[in-house]
């Protein structure tokens, strides 16, 4: 990857989540009446959510390129493609399971922590399902572990605090964030006969 391929991803992502933090920052103003919108603190509120989704698509982006470091070093430890995936796919399991199980308390339910879990398998999916369409089948499996196990690692610091309004809205971002740099990564990747 060239330095002009990184700079034109980098601004790109901040962008996307900038946009992404904006949205979920906005939607959780208008779904929670304690946070005014309107009178003064409208353009520092603007602005924080801005600034707020453009900080977290920088930490997408040390983790995607952590992702693609580690599954480079991985691809030389395993030879095998099968069993690759199968490790891979026991890493998603078992990172699903973790975000409810762990994260539930003894004297709550277990519905509310189905929530999570489930939209993170079917953004990933659908973001899979892309991938494939425009690279190969091979890439599915991949794309589903970096959606759901990098996010999750990612999104450890809202998860911690047990918020719902803190993880939506640290979750829009990155998972906006990392669905644009993965299914972006082929078409960056390419040669330079095509200015990007």
């Amino acid at each position: 990857m060239t330095l002009r391929k990184w700079y034109y991803l980098f601004w790109t992502t901040l962008v996307v989540g900038s946009i992404a933090g904006l949205a979920g920052g906005l939607l959780l103003q208008w779904t929670d009446h304690e946070v005014p919108l309107a009178g003064k603190a409208i353009g520092f509120s603007i602005i924080t959510m801005l600034l707020g989704g453009a900080t977290i698509s920088v930490l997408s982006q040390m983790g995607f390129f952590a992702y693609l470091i580690a599954r480079y070093l991985f691809k030389g430890f395993l030879r095998k493609r099968w069993v690759e995936d199968a490790v891979q796919v026991i890493m998603i399991v078992i990172v699903l399971f973790d975000l409810v199980y762990l994260r539930r308390t003894p004297d709550s339910g277990w519905a509310a922590f189905f929530i999570l879990p489930m939209v993170m398998l079917a953004v990933a999916w659908g973001v899979a399902w892309w991938k494939v369409k425009l690279t190969n089948a091979s890439a599915r499996i991949p794309t589903l572990f970096f959606m759901i196990v990098v996010t999750a690692i990612e999104a450890v610091p809202s998860i911690r605090l047990n918020n719902p309004a803190s993880t939506f809205y640290m979750m829009v971002p990155l998972l906006a964030c990392n669905a644009w740099q993965i299914l972006i990564l082929s078409k960056v990747l390419q040669t330079d006969k095509e200015p990007l």
